[in-house]
């Protein structure tokens, strides 16, 4: 009962340090840039998280149902969805209407495909140190879980200097969107730079860490 418990308590505490990796926080910040309330931008990291745990769930759960072993080539092809996604979010912040109000389903559509992408890594990780089936699944659900609470927060904290911004110095709320759309397409570049060819998916033999 008490492995279960660290089991549980290890996958929350994971998930919710999971919610403010780079790649999902500067994500959720080209978004975020444009909410008007806190809550609101809570809200973008609730429905970023909902996508994210969904696809989780979903393909981690049958990579560990069925003790996939995943190639390097998709795992780094998966990885790299993302870093595609960076730069269209990065580039629709840059060129996009300054009071544009993004759609709900954008950020579980951007949870989602960041889900994808990290469930094959994950459930892997899982495979290797949890043996029992049910523990896994506990594991992944609370996980997920804490990816939710952990974005609501990050989501939260990155919307406050947004709203002084448009209460006090509107001027520099157009600033804060740029900058934030300049940062998700330099950092998607990077990545995939990173993932095409230093890590080799676009080359003969790739080479992919979960982690």
């Amino acid at each position: 009962m008490l492995s279960l418990v660290a089991v549980v308590l290890t996958g929350l505490l994971l998930g919710v340090r999971h919610a403010a990796d780079p790649d999902h926080v500067i994500a959720v910040t080209t978004i975020v840039a444009r909410q008007r309330s806190f809550w609101r931008a809570a809200r973008v990291g609730a429905l970023w998280g909902v996508g994210h745990t969904a696809t989780l769930c979903l393909v981690g759960g049958v990579i560990l149902g069925l003790k996939l072993t995943i190639p390097p080539r998709l795992g780094l092809g998966l990885e790299f969805v993302v870093a595609l996604m960076l730069i269209a979010l990065g580039v629709l912040n840059l060129v996009g209407r300054r009071h544009a109000t993004p759609s709900p389903l954008r950020p579980m559509f951007v949870g989602m495909v960041h889900g994808l992408a990290g469930s094959a890594a994950i459930a892997l990780l899982v495979l290797a140190a949890i043996d029992r089936p049910a523990w896994s699944a506990a594991y992944l659900l609370v996980f997920g879980a804490g990816t939710i609470a952990g974005m609501m927060l990050v989501t939260g904290l990155i919307a406050l200097p947004s709203l002084y911004a448009g209460a006090h110095m509107p001027a520099m709320e157009r600033w804060l969107r740029l900058a934030s759309g300049a940062a998700s397409l330099a950092f998607g570049l990077v990545m995939a730079h990173q993932i095409g060819v230093v890590d080799g998916l676009f080359g003969a033999n790739p080479q992919w860490d979960p982690h």
